[in-house]
């Protein structure tokens, strides 16, 4: 898969909508959507690839071929990236992944109140209030694009600390505004 970072389009907000109809259609009673990720922050460069995060009370309550039916294949990813420093239990990390057979997306389906479930909204919030720092990532971004466009591990292995010295800013940020889980979106 090729790297390559684009400018801003309104359209990224159409489109999860558009998803949002199908991911729903699948998901367990009680499942809330967030659109998460940069297409999320208005202004910000990004893949063209819509993230979503499903909000799930337990993994065990989803059911695999409702999302096959609905457009989206699943993937061997079950856990997420922790952070350096941080000693997290397994479930704390843990996630259902799959990609869009249609529109390039991905669904991360993570559980309430689950550590990667607030890190991602978190994050997104935070680059919303935050101009400068979402501009700064979206450099660091467009220069990992043009020089590794093609590795997409080296990729993620930069990306993923540059989230983490975001993310602790934006735990900073959430203490003092009093920042807390917004409704799904």
């Amino acid at each position: 898969m090729r790297i390559e970072i684009e400018q801003p389009r309104q359209s990224w907000v159409e489109d999860f909508a558009a998803l949002k109809r199908a991911v729903m259609g699948a998901a367990p009673a009680g499942a809330y959507l967030h659109h998460i990720g940069s297409t999320a922050i208005p202004g910000l460069a990004a893949k063209d690839i819509i993230d979503l995060q499903l909000t799930v009370n337990a993994l065990a309550d989803v059911d695999a071929d409702a999302f096959e039916r609905a457009g989206f294949e699943r993937r061997p990813i079950v856990i997420d990236h922790c952070p350096p420093g941080l000693e997290l239990a397994e479930g704390e990390l843990g996630k259902a992944f799959y990609r869009s057979k249609g529109r390039p997306a991905n669904l991360h389906i993570r559980e309430k109140s689950r550590f990667n479930q607030r890190y991602s909204l978190l994050c997104r919030d935070f680059l919303r209030a935050h101009p400068t720092a979402a501009s700064a990532y979206a450099l660091i971004k467009q220069r990992l694009a043009q020089r590794f466009p093609d590795d997409v591990d080296f990729y993620y292995d930069i990306k993923d600390p540059v989230f983490d010295t975001i993310m602790d800013g934006a735990n900073e940020w959430a203490k003092l505004v009093g920042w807390s889980e917004p409704p799904g979106d």
